[in-house]
């Protein structure tokens, strides 16, 4: 494989849609990383999608699935792999990741090419994500912070001696498709179109309440939801009541 700048990829099977010319755009521009975009509106009554995911057209090109050495074709590489990650998790409403199980998945694996990225490579996007260069949009989920099934922690000691080495294997992330602080501005925004400026909520009527349903913050993992409380709570916006797993949420 060349480690020079991929050459133009063939034309896409996949359906073609805005969301997917914008990747490739991204993919051909790194001098504009998706920490110099501007942030998405604050605007949040939506329907959730139930169209099929459109992929972007370097997804059907091979070379795309291998990380290259040479600085400017990898920085353009996971500029496109961070657009796609976001845009796809967005579609699919996914809040975290665990890279070794979503290897599987079309994120990661495109079959009809027979190309798969590995989880090296995924984990070395991630981190590209989670640095100020990637904008931010993926954080590592350490173990502390983490919570699993009984089922997930013994396919992880299957996998690894412990559970520190399990957690760097599985490679456990959120996905920032909007940033913490973007989200406070969102929710902040709900709290003042619907009145609940003063009114004590639990994260669970925030997050999974009849209220919120059609907000685009609704079916929020409750961890993260901590997560852009905790900015409301910090810009003087909000105060958290209660223990963990029993809070109520005033804004103000």
């Amino acid at each position: 494989m060349s480690t020079g700048s991929p050459h133009q990829p063939p034309p896409s099977p996949h359906p073609s849609t805005s969301t997917s010319t914008t990747l490739v755009n991204t993919a051909q521009s790194p001098s504009r990383p998706l920490s110099h975009q501007p942030p998405p509106s604050t605007t949040t009554t939506t329907t959730i999608s139930t169209t099929t995911f459109a992929f972007p057209a370097l997804y059907s090109f091979p070379p795309f699935f291998t990380l290259q050495p040479v600085l400017s074709t990898r920085t353009s590489q996971l500029t496109s792999w961070s657009a796609l990650i976001q845009s796809y998790c967005r579609h699919h409403r996914l809040w975290t990741l665990v890279l070794v199980d979503a290897l599987d998945t079309p994120l990661f694996h495109n079959r009809d090419i027979g190309r798969r990225l590995s989880l090296r490579d995924a984990r070395s996007v991630v981190a590209w994500m989670s640095s100020p260069e990637g904008g931010g949009r993926a954080e590592f989920i350490s173990s502390s912070t983490s919570s699993s099934t009984s089922s997930t922690s013994a396919l992880k000691k299957s996998r690894v001696a412990n559970a520190a080495d399990a957690d760097s294997e599985a490679g456990s992330c959120y996905i920032y498709w909007r940033s913490p602080a973007e989200w406070a501005s969102v929710l902040e925004d709900w709290v003042e179109r619907t009145g609940q400026k003063g009114v004590v909520l639990t994260l669970y009527e925030i997050g999974e309440g009849d209220a919120t349903r059609r907000e685009e913050f609704w079916g929020m993992e409750e961890r993260l939801l901590r997560k852009v409380v905790e900015v409301c709570s910090k810009r003087g916006r909000a105060q958290v009541f209660g223990s963990e797993g029993a809070e109520g949420v005033k804004f103000f």
